[in-house]
């Protein structure tokens, strides 16, 4: 017998962890708050200590506001920016002369 690898009918069948995820998610909002609105009734209370507020917001951000993926640059970097500014300083064509004076 062949060791790894797939095998029919072996694993998790398809949408039982988002039915699962569902059902959690329709018992917790049936309670009448779900975990994020408590977290941001938090961040919202001004009565309640800035350490408090503080940890809301980070345990609530995730949900409102996706983290920036990281991104590689593939291109050519040849050109640095002391170039730049040199090109920058060169009249080029279309541009007016620099006026003498």
């Amino acid at each position: 017998m062949a060791h790894g690898g797939a095998r029919p009918g072996a694993g998790r069948k398809p949408g039982q962890s988002t039915k699962l995820n569902q059902k959690a998610r329709e018992e917790a909002l049936a309670g009448g708050i779900s975990p994020l609105d408590y977290m941001l009734a938090l961040l919202r209370d001004e009565d309640e200590a800035k350490e408090v507020r503080m940890d809301a917001a980070k345990a609530a951000a995730p949900y409102l506001h996706p983290r920036l993926a990281a991104v590689e640059h593939s291109g050519d970097m040849t050109l640095r920016h002391e170039n730049a500014l040199d090109e920058l300083d060169e009249p080029g064509e279309g541009d007016p002369s620099p006026v003498e004076g």
